[in-house]
């Protein structure tokens, strides 16, 4: 169950996305959200510090908290989202096609893994279409010691929502890697992608809060649809000499 103020980050984080707090615009107090969403102000004080960690917000001394312009953010490489949630934040018309859901061992030579550990899984293979054009496959390993059993509706909707809704799994961080590479025959036909032009390929390897490995991802991009940005915040080094 989510705290009151995760509650209260994603509500100003949907109405900010929403242009109800537009870009260099200020938020109201935290004594007028306090009112607002009848809770302390140690309750806005952590929303609002979310906000301001993932880029939605800037706090200015004696001013406030100034609205920043989110649209740079369109698909933030740092951070864990499904496709779906995407979908729904960017406004994007697109539409998922499942293409494979059977059970394998997750592929040692795409991932760097020992090639003596076999790592058993669901594999799920998926085609991003957006405005009747494709342009991400993704291919999926939900481990089995973690994730058993993968209903067909889940892996045609969201596998996080079914991950956190139905298991009450808690997903806490990921690792990646970015690479741009020729397609392979079945990438370039899914994709559209013309002949002599590369695909961007994000590889990830996803963890519970408790760090135990459930995913490993390959999310093939087409170079052409879409672009990845991120939000870097410099972070304050305590007692160090710059010159």
């Amino acid at each position: 169950m989510k705290s009151k103020y995760d509650l209260i980050q994603q509500d100003i984080a949907n109405k900010i996305m929403h242009h109800i707090y537009p870009a260099n615009s200020f938020l109201p107090s935290e004594s007028q959200l306090c009112d607002l969403y009848g809770v302390s102000r140690e309750t806005i004080r952590k929303a609002l510090a979310l906000l301001l960690e993932q880029g939605y917000i800037q706090k200015i001394q004696g001013k406030g908290s100034i609205v920043l312009d989110f649209s740079r953010f369109t698909f933030p490489v740092s951070g864990i989202a499904s496709f779906k949630e995407l979908n729904q934040s960017e406004h994007m018309n697109s539409r998922t096609k499942l293409i494979k859901l059977e059970d394998m061992n997750v592929p040692t030579e795409v991932f760097q893994l020992d090639k003596d550990n076999l790592f058993p899984a669901t594999y799920v293979e998926r085609l991003r279409i957006v405005d009747s054009e494709p342009i991400v496959l993704d291919r999926d390993y939900l481990l089995k010691s973690v994730v058993t059993t993968l209903p067909k509706v889940a892996a045609e909707d969201s596998l996080y929502e079914y991950l956190e809704g139905k298991l009450g799994l808690d997903i806490g961080y990921a690792t990646k890697m970015i690479t741009v590479e020729p397609p392979t025959p079945h990438q370039q036909e899914l994709l559209h992608v013309p002949d002599n032009k590369d695909v961007v390929i994000v590889r990830s390897q996803t963890y519970l809060s408790d760090t135990t490995l459930f995913q490993f991802t390959e999310s093939i991009h087409r170079a052409d649809k879409f672009s990845f940005s991120d939000f870097a915040r410099r972070k304050k080094v305590k007692g160090s000499n710059r010159k």
